[in-house]
């Protein structure tokens, strides 16, 4: 098969495209046919060396598949039946979703039936368990109330702000380039905000009193602003890091937090995103009911354009490789 192989921490001329053997199947794992996969920032942080652990370079990175099942000896799942597979150390652990086939653990794999293009079915797994994660489990996002996405034009900003508005929420939604508003505006954001490092006094022009929720996306550098953002019991959720910047030196809670605010953190897990969650999102994507922002692709053989894209925030919306 061919895969991609990261050699180790560095430009993206570390990803390399080989020929590798397929992996062999075993009891408790699947072996994936892959049809597409998605990148995420998890992956760029793995290239530029910021994972956590010892990862065991080489490795295949990825930590995201959608295709159909090839094996899976003691498994409730039929060889054809397709599947999406994230997380639970794909691409740290082991190899990951940037190959033609992939080995992974049954717990990682979650089954659906969709009609939709592969291209579009690559966009949603991780992307779409982070969204539905942050909103329901990270802030408790309630019908009628205002939510502030701090990176908004980012795959899962997008995301976030389609299932808030299918929740029935007010969405506010920044972007650090003036021609991306009318694009956020164009996919259902109700407020877009230019960011120039300080949105709070246009975000209270909107909502007075502060949103109710806020989705900090860009990392440590703007969450400050956007605790600011929030009303007194509102809630900030931490769940994406664009700027590549995740830690507080000398952080002294009492002087970060504004008195009453909530301030929580988002990562899940394949678990995270059920079966019957993933369809219902898929059915209504093939319906157009629902729409996850903007998807470009990319051969598997265009592997470091992608991620050179990737790391230059040069592309709104979600990356998608189809080997």
């Amino acid at each position: 098969m061919r895969g991609v192989v990261l050699t180790g921490p560095g430009p993206v001329e570390n990803l390399e495209l080989r020929d590798l053997p397929i992996p062999e199947a075993r009891p408790g794992w699947v072996r994936i046919a892959v049809r597409a996969f998605g990148l995420n920032r998890s992956d760029l942080h793995l290239r530029l060396g910021f994972a956590e652990g010892d990862v065991p370079y080489p490795i295949v990175p990825g930590i995201e598949a959608v295709g159909v099942v090839d094996a899976a000896p003691d498994s409730d799942l039929e060889v054809g039946q397709q599947v999406a597979a994230m997380m639970g150390g794909m691409g740290r652990a082991f190899d990951g979703g940037y190959a033609e086939y992939t080995l992974v653990p049954r717990a990682q794999v979650v089954p659906f039936r969709s009609e939709l293009p592969w291209a579009v079915l690559g966009a949603v797994p991780e992307t779409l368990q982070t969204a539905y994660g942050a909103l329901t489990t990270g802030l408790d996002l309630r019908k009628g109330q205002t939510l502030l996405i701090r990176g908004g034009t980012s795959a899962l900003g997008y995301a976030t702000a389609a299932l808030a508005r299918d929740l029935g929420a007010t969405v506010l939604a920044t972007t650090r380039q003036r021609d991306r508003l009318s694009t956020l505006a164009e996919h259902g954001v109700d407020h877009p905000i230019l960011d120039d490092g300080t949105v709070a006094g246009r975000v209270r022009e909107v909502v007075p009193e502060g949103v109710d929720a806020a989705l900090e996306l860009v990392g440590t550098p703007t969450l400050p602003d956007t605790l600011a953002s929030t009303r007194v019991q509102g809630t900030v959720c931490f769940a994406g890091m664009l700027s590549n910047t995740w830690t507080v030196p000398d952080f002294y809670p009492i002087g970060y937090i504004p008195t009453g605010v909530r301030l929580t953190a988002y990562s899940g897990d394949a678990a995270d995103l059920p079966a019957p969650v993933l369809q219902r999102y898929l059915d209504d994507l093939s319906t157009g009911t629902l729409t996850l922002g903007p998807t470009h692709t990319y051969p598997l053989s265009k592997i470091q354009e992608a991620h050179q894209a990737m790391e230059n925030n040069t592309t709104p919306g979600k990356l998608v490789i189809l080997p």
